[in-house]
């Protein structure tokens, strides 16, 4: 693991993104990450065709004394993008569980959006001793091949057409993104770059293509199977009912698994409301975090 402060890309806005540049080998390439702060431990993975970046105002807030971490998927933001390296779900989550052990991390909080949630929750129903709590944001955690409006999306994205739209066009964060937003007046120009930018080549695109092609992935199967291994898990559900992607019947299902479920829904918000409504994700975490301990001063002597 390196830290390094001389490879700031130049269109990254520091006063936007001031965190220090953390990287960690993996055998495909380079995961960036952000590392902030001290304390109960919170983890942040983001979803496509996103990056830590989308987390930027919940880790300058959250980071004042909790400790913050976010990598980006490989494939994504600051991290590499190999053209040979796996992009499947499953291959994210097999990353993830390396990043976290390789960082030791124990009894954290998780913040889970979109493609998060299944890549977060693969781990997390696998090791639910590991987790203090759970905070899912417009996600889900089971196979979409029932639905047949998610099963023709997928294979729309697998086919000609959609390889060139999001080889040829950067569909994904130029069009899908903006789309998902409610309030388009939160996606300035300056902070649409910041999703652009990471794709700015056509080579650099393949992690988000992959994953829409794996909206239908029986994959999913086997962590709605071990659903019951999260279900007392503390957790708080964050929903931006504008959202155009995720229904409210999914947050319903969702609502199903966990029997400590609290249920924030925002109206007016899309399916970012780490972007549109980030104050109410801070207080909501926050909320969470008091839960489990005092969270400020020294905290040689915690579990975490």
């Amino acid at each position: 693991m390196t830290e390094l402060t001389v490879t700031t890309p130049t269109w990254l806005d520091r006063n936007q993104y001031p965190f220090t540049h953390h990287f960690m080998e993996m055998p495909e390439g380079r995961i960036h990450y952000v590392d902030e702060g001290a304390g109960l431990p919170v983890v942040f993975v983001h979803g496509t065709p996103t990056w830590s970046f989308v987390y930027r105002h919940l880790i300058r807030d959250l980071s004042r004394d909790m400790r913050c971490i976010a990598p980006d998927h490989l494939g994504f933001g600051l991290s590499d993008k190999p053209r040979s390296g796996g992009y499947h779900p499953a291959d994210h989550a097999r990353r993830l569980e390396t990043f976290l052990d390789k960082l030791n991390l124990d009894r954290c909080i998780l913040v889970l959006h979109d493609f998060g949630g299944p890549i977060g929750l693969d781990w997390a129903t696998r090791f639910p001793q590991r987790v203090k709590g759970l905070v899912l944001l417009n996600t889900w955690m089971w196979s979409q091949s029932d639905d047949p409006k998610t099963v023709w999306t997928s294979r729309l994205v697998r086919s000609p057409v959609g390889r060139f739209l999001y080889y040829w066009a950067n569909f994904s964060p130029r069009v899908l993104l903006k789309m998902a937003f409610a309030d388009s007046s939160r996606l300035t120009a300056e902070i649409h770059r910041h999703y652009l930018a990471p794709f700015d080549m056509r080579k650099q695109r393949r992690g988000p293509w992959v994953l829409g092609c794996e909206l239908d992935s029986e994959w999913y199967d086997a962590i709605w199977e071990r659903r019951d291994a999260v279900a007392d898990l503390p957790c708080r559900l964050i929903w931006g009912l504008k959202d155009p992607i995720f229904r409210p019947e999914q947050l319903q299902r969702l609502e199903s698994v966990f029997r400590r479920a609290h249920i924030l829904r925002l109206e007016g918000v899309g399916h970012f409301a780490q972007e549109e409504a980030p104050d109410r994700c801070i207080e909501t975490i926050r909320g969470l975090a008091a839960e489990f301990a005092d969270i400020t001063g020294d905290d040689s002597s915690r579990p975490w």
